[in-house]
């Protein structure tokens, strides 16, 4: 329980530890006022960024900068927060200059400590976020008020220069590489039909599908000395008719007109014969020949759909730069700028010593407590009943007859110059 027990027994420890007590509590009051001056006051200032979504519908004009807003905005406050951007911007507004001994380290860990970029991000259908984002919130805390709207306005006109610049530059790479694409695979179609061509003519096959041209031709001259066959089966049949039935001098007029006739289909079965077997030579191409045509026709046709799908690919590349440079993409826009701060943030220094004060008290009456249980007295009557259980008859009181002057702890707690220090003795 302590030798406190009562509200006198508590001013008596107050009266006999008065010294450390107030010494203490000076010492405390001291040090509050040390900390509440050296205490700067920081100035906030917010400036507020909307993340405005594309104007035209993605099903009708689809962009080229893909990718979820909150990963392209994590790139960005890296870039934003890259060294060298954070030592300009001290450069540009001549941040910490009233303290030369900080280090460029030193400067650039503050000021990344003082400038925050947050994003908030959309609602989004489902369980599952796209990535989007709504606002955008970019807050300085300075010692000036000015100097922190400043800061704020500047972190996010960069943030919002950076997204316009990256998405810009995204959509014209990606117009440039599927437009090289596409010159790329021209350049090969090209070269393609070249070769071909060559091949071709080194072959003797000028032009393209010429074998089967030839191999249909061959198939007609065989239908006509077909036809030729049956005539000529069919002239003879009348002259063997006619020598069995005729006279003689009929029969050899007519046999001489079929004679006739078959001289010209005899005629004309050496002709077709003739380029039948012309074509033929020209036909008789090694496998090898025919293959390498096989391989030309294949790899033109598939370059041919690579060339298509990039030239798709082209097109919308172009539609999305034109939606970039045009301002129809997503774009970020500030619908809260920066203000300057009426009020710092921080505690005020009263309050603050104020605080220091009273905790110096606190702590000065918990170190008298302390010391009182370390050197436990009975001093009174009522402490010899608790502690031992035995109540006493009478008690003397301690007299000291020394006159001292009267000092300032006497003169504080109302003390006669004459002190007589009461120790009342159990007897």
């Amino acid at each position: 329980m302590g030798p406190i027990l009562s509200f006198a027994d508590f001013l008596d420890m107050v009266r006999r530890r008065a010294g450390l007590i107030l010494l203490l509590v000076i010492l405390g009051c001291g040090l509050s006022v040390l900390v509440a001056g050296a205490q700067s006051h920081l100035y906030r200032s917010v400036e507020v960024i909307q993340v405005v979504q594309p104007k035209v519908a993605g099903d009708l004009a689809r962009t080229t900068v893909e990718g979820s807003a909150a990963r392209r905005l994590q790139s960005i406050e890296q870039r934003v927060m890259a060294r060298d951007n954070v030592l300009e911007v001290i450069s540009r507004y001549g941040l910490f200059t009233d303290d030369p001994s900080m280090t460029d380290n030193e400067k650039v860990d503050v000021l990344r400590t003082a400038v925050q970029i947050k994003s908030k991000a959309a609602a989004g259908e489902g369980r599952s976020g796209d990535g989007a984002l709504s606002i955008l919130t970019v807050k300085a805390e300075m010692r000036s008020a000015l100097l922190a709207q400043r800061i704020a306005h500047e972190f996010a006109r960069q943030t919002i220069d950076l997204s316009r610049e990256g998405r810009l530059q995204q959509a014209r790479e990606t117009l440039a590489f599927f437009t090289a694409r596409e010159e790329t695979l021209r350049a090969r179609v090209a070269r393609i039909d070249e070769d071909m061509a060559a091949f071709r003519k080194a072959n003797d096959l000028a032009l393209p599908g010429t074998l089967n041209f030839r191999r249909d031709e061959i198939a007609s001259i065989n239908q006509e000395l077909l036809s030729i066959a049956r005539e000529r089966i069919r002239i003879q049949r009348a002259a063997d008719q006619v020598r069995q039935t005729a006279r003689k001098a009929t029969a050899d007029r007519k046999i001489a007109d079929f004679e006739e006739e078959l001289g010209t289909l005899d005629a004309q079965t050496r002709l077709l014969e003739a380029r039948k077997a012309e074509l033929e030579s020209s036909i008789q191409t090694s496998p090898q020949v025919e293959r390498q045509i096989g391989a030309y026709e294949r790899e033109l046709e598939q370059v041919r759909a690579e060339l298509n799908a990039a030239i798709s690919a082209r097109t919308e590349a172009e539609v999305g730069y034109r939606l970039e440079t045009e301002g129809q993409g997503e774009q970020l826009t500030v619908i809260e700028p920066a203000t300057v701060p009426d009020y710092p943030f921080t505690r005020s220094r009263r309050k603050l010593a104020i605080a220091g004060a009273f905790v110096s008290v606190i702590v000065a009456l918990g170190v008298a407590f302390l010391a009182e249980l370390r050197n436990p007295v009975m001093r009174t009557a009522a402490h010899m009943e608790r502690d031992l259980g035995i109540k006493p008859v009478v008690s003397v009181p301690r007299m000291n007859t020394r006159i001292h002057r009267r000092g300032l702890l006497a003169r504080i707690f109302g003390r006669r110059s004459t002190r007589r220090r009461r120790s009342r003795d159990a007897v």
